[in-house]
């Protein structure tokens, strides 16, 4: 077995050097588009006069607490009308709180904090025409980093919101058709019912209802096996400490986790069947950390990406389908046959997972539950983004 272990280090050794000359080029790459303009886009924000701003701020972040001032200075700065201040709540993370600037006649939402934020004032900003901004402030940020905004600089994503353009994108909204009971039994969970796992929603601090009525907006990423359960283990001391770092941490406990036996319909194509560690639909792929687990995705082109993902063989399997994950960023894909680890790509506007037993559901790292049937599918252009 000598043999074998050092083979894994081996592999472990090789999949690190390539990650961290991703991160090297992607860093490169991040700098010059940014000096792009961006694609798609609408008029630009700076021919408005006097918008009014509305910020929904997610109170729990600590940067919050001082960024309400900031906000009214730049605001004033730049002649424009008082800014809206409104702070979300665990009962409502920012869905009514969108709805209420709206009323208020505000020309622009801001999602102040992080992933659960931002989709929540998503949800409540899809199809009313006006943009949605950004000011990042938490673990992922990951639309943010799909849309190439700064996510370590408050400032920078506030001048973006007050002089950036806005650019229409698609939105992804998943659905539970049916959760898994406490006993591992199928069947439609009733309204209210607590996750088994135990684990918090990461947007608010309580876990939607699991009802089969409920669709849930995502704007990069839902998924179903291996990820979700990474989201649900992750520490909250850990992603305070490390950020998002703490998600992989997490993920080490799964590495030897039961594959799943999944049927898989893509739109009105006939199911088929497959064993996989996790099910990815995709509206965007960029991650943390550099890594595009959806290398062809793209926000505005009206279809979601989808990508099955499997590995064998250990620490060995997975040390090979990371090394696949980080090449195929650059547009590297390992095509040859007999692999141990391997990601199968293809795309569709509606896609349907069934999983036996139930397994954890996952929108933009907030917990859905775990669910036994999952569906997802693309509304087209339903949102406009403030972008640089």
């Amino acid at each position: 077995m000598a043999w074998e272990m050092w083979l894994g280090v081996a592999a472990v050794a090789i999949s690190a050097v390539a990650l961290t000359v991703a991160m090297a080029v992607w860093s490169q790459q991040r700098r010059r588009r940014r000096l792009d303009p961006p694609l798609a886009v609408t008029e630009a924000a700076t021919e408005d006069v006097g918008q009014l701003i509305a910020f929904v701020a997610n109170p729990s972040k600590p940067a919050v607490a001082n960024l309400e001032r900031t906000v009214r200075r730049v605001c004033a700065e730049a002649d424009l009308p008082e800014p809206l201040w409104l702070e979300t709540t665990i009962e409502d993370p920012g869905v009514g709180q969108t709805r209420e600037a709206l009323a208020r006649g505000a020309d622009i939402v801001v999602a102040v904090g992080g992933d659960g934020t931002v989709r929540a004032v998503a949800e409540g900003m899809v199809g009313t025409g006006k943009p949605m901004g950004l000011v990042p402030l938490g673990t992922g940020n990951l639309l943010a980093r799909n849309l190439d905004l700064p996510v370590t600089d408050p400032d920078e994503a506030l001048r973006i919101v007050v002089a950036g353009a806005d650019r229409v994108i698609d939105v992804g909204w998943a659905r539970v058709l049916e959760f898994a009971r406490p006993d591992g039994a199928h069947g439609d969970s009733d309204r209210g019912e607590t996750d088994t796992t135990g684990t918090p929603h990461a947007a608010g601090d309580a876990l939607p209802e699991q009802d089969t009525e409920t669709a849930h907006i995502f704007l990069v990423i839902a998924g179903l096996g291996f990820d979700a359960a990474m989201v649900a283990d992750a520490d909250a001391t850990l992603k305070a400490r490390v950020g998002w770092v703490a998600y992989f941490v997490a993920g080490i406990r799964h590495l030897h986790g039961r594959r799943l036996r999944a049927t898989i319909q893509l739109d009105d194509t006939p199911p088929v069947n497959a064993k996989l560690r996790t099910l990815l639909v995709g509206n965007c792929g960029k991650l943390p950390g550099g890594i595009t687990l959806l290398p062809d995705a793209v926000l505005d082109d009206g279809i979601l990406d989808v990508a099955a993902i499997d590995t064998r063989g250990g620490v060995v399997g997975w040390a090979q389908l990371f090394g696949d994950v980080v090449m195929q960023g650059f547009g590297v894909r390992n095509d040859l046959p007999a692999k141990i680890g391997r990601i199968d790509h293809a795309r569709a506007k509606r896609v349907r997972v069934r999983v036996e037993g139930g397994e954890q559901a996952q929108v933009d790292g907030d917990l859905l539950g775990r669910a036994v049937e999952l569906e997802a599918w693309v509304e087209p252009g339903g949102l406009v983004v403030r972008t640089a």
